[in-house]
């Protein structure tokens, strides 16, 4: 990709639009290529209807990208939230899918109010509070479920409905009646996941998937026969507005409800402001993104979305990342990316119909797999045996569970774990720094006690309002154990910071590190308690 002169910082609105249309709208047809698949692949994931994800990228690019508080972030439905919005359809609908699609609509509407709620209320920093271990390990476990409910679409088999373990138990009945045609597709899409990207090419590998299972589907005669194409197919309106669904509230004051209500912000809000912090991260103009408002924003597109039959959305990595890559300078890419997907929705439904399950699940096989990949695994052992030890306990968690008991189950193994190391009680949620002018250049933030990921968040909003262009020292001499939520995000307050014109440096010789990675936990000073 060729660099930006970041010499000019691109303008917002129309006037963005009047500037940077060209760059901004190739990237969004970009962006819609690989859009299109992994929205009736997340979709049908979801035990939602395929229409649904094209439903919710559409208001995502059209009407979030115009009052988000992020510049290259692309918003809608994503891998993430499958995982607890199947568990909601199932849990609500009790053996009714249409019915609980219905419910769980209406769980997005309420979802969505308390995402506007946290985000009018300046909560988007709450994120926070959430220790790394945990967050990979709940990533993870998101994508070993993806991996294992779509085994058996990949093998063109529907499993009996139950647990998840129930779902991971039938593999072997599936493979013993699988569909080899569907399994031939499927394994080619992997195929063409893995080694297409090294062939340096422009288009995007998911499209080249569905493309090839088009043709391969044509040639197996999956849309000769009725059943075939129910079971086989994507199953889609010929007129688009009959996509529409309306909400069934009439489950509101049931427990179930309110389980899939906070499930679906917890895990939404939480995945947005990651992605977006990840974006900003990668965007060449170091801009930061407003997340509060990019919360409230995204609680919005979910009203509008779960009113009128689409899944929640959230602001989603891997086409953010595409977006970035193919030149995008504005929001506007994003709007691009919603309106191609409208149009193409309307005008060329047959084409998506025609699109088979198998190559779909084959896309979000593979994003299962990045997801909790060997390479995560070991990733994660780099920066401390306590840090794999809850990634694993928070899996573990999940998949005997749910999502919100397992990561419960992880952050109390986290504070456990911190209590076990000697942070004192009082100390593990309050934070102890302060704040001094040094020089009329130099600012000193001395940490007292321990720095913790359940602690840490009046330090960051302290750092959000220090003067720019300053030197800044983390004077760690007097702390006590600096876990590695902390020290991650020092790393990344410090390029952020530097990137503005800035310098950082810490101070202070830790007597102990819990791994030889840069960011692992470290104790600085002895347990003095008597």
């Amino acid at each position: 990709m060729r660099m930006p002169s970041l010499s000019v910082m691109p303008q917002t609105g129309f006037a963005g639009l009047k500037e940077n249309w060209r760059s901004d709208l190739k990237s969004g047809f970009m962006v819609f290529l690989i859009a299109l698949p992994l929205c009736l692949g997340v979709s049908l994931a979801s035990g939602f209807p395929p229409s649904a994800g094209i439903i919710t990228a559409i208001i995502g690019g059209v009407l979030v990208s115009r009052i988000s508080g992020s510049y290259l972030t692309i918003n809608g439905p994503a891998a993430g939230l499958i995982v607890v919005v199947l568990a909601a359809v199932q849990g609500l609908g009790e053996g009714d899918a249409l019915a609980g699609y219905r419910y769980t609509l209406a769980a997005i509407v309420v979802a969505s109010v308390l995402q506007i709620l946290m985000g009018v209320f300046k909560m988007g920093q709450l994120s926070s509070f959430f220790p790394t271990s945990v967050v990979h390990g709940m990533l993870a476990a998101i994508g070993i479920i993806i991996i294992a409910t779509q085994t058996h679409v990949m093998l063109g088999v529907t499993p009996a409905p139950g647990s998840l373990l129930s779902i991971i138990a039938q593999i072997p009945h599936s493979l013993l009646n699988m569909n080899t045609d569907c399994l031939l597709i499927s394994l080619l899409g992997l195929l063409i996941l893995i080694v297409w990207p090294l062939a340096g090419s422009r288009i995007p590998a998911p499209v080249i998937v569905v493309l090839l299972g088009i043709v391969f589907a044509w040639h197996f005669g999956f849309q000769e026969a009725p059943i075939s194409r129910s079971s086989y197919m994507v199953a889609l309106p010929g007129n688009f507005l009959d996509s529409f669904y309306f909400p069934d509230f009439s489950k509101i004051t049931t427990i179930a409800f309110w389980e899939a209500v906070l499930s679906i912000s917890l895990v939404g809000s939480l995945e947005s402001l990651l992605s977006a912090t990840a974006v900003d991260k990668l965007d060449p103009y170091k801009r930061s993104s407003d997340l509060d408002r990019d919360l409230t924003a995204i609680g919005l597109g979910n009203l509008v979305a779960g009113l009128i039959g689409g899944l929640p959305m959230i602001a989603e990595i891997v086409r953010s990342s595409a977006n970035i890559n193919n030149g995008a300078k504005t929001a506007w890419a994003n709007f691009f990316h919603g309106l191609i997907l409208l149009l193409f929705a309307v005008l060329f439904t047959g084409f998506i119909q025609s699109i088979p399950l198998a190559s779909l699940a084959a896309l979000l096989v593979y994003t299962g797999y990045r997801l909790a990949s060997p390479e995560t695994f070991a990733r994660v052992k780099e920066v401390g045996k306590e840090q794999l030890f809850i990634f694993i306990v928070t899996i573990i968690g999940i998949l005997a569970t749910d999502l919100l008991i397992g990561v419960a189950v992880g952050i109390g193994v986290k504070l456990a774990v911190n209590l076990a190391r000697g942070v004192w009680p009082n100390n593990l949620f309050k934070i102890h720094f302060t704040i001094r002018q040094h020089d009329n250049n130099t600012l000193v933030v001395k940490l007292l006690g321990s720095a913790l990921f359940s602690n840490f968040l009046p330090l960051k909003r302290a750092l959000a309002k220090l003067e720019k262009g300053k030197n800044v020292i983390f004077d760690f001499s007097d702390g006590y154990l600096i876990d590695h939520t902390v020290m991650e995000f020092i790393h990344d307050f410090r390029q952020n910071y530097e990137a503005q014109g800035g310098h950082c440096q810490k101070t202070g010789k830790a007597l102990e590190t819990f791994s030889d990675h840069a960011l692992a936990a470290r104790l600085m000073t002895a347990d003095d308690r008597k």
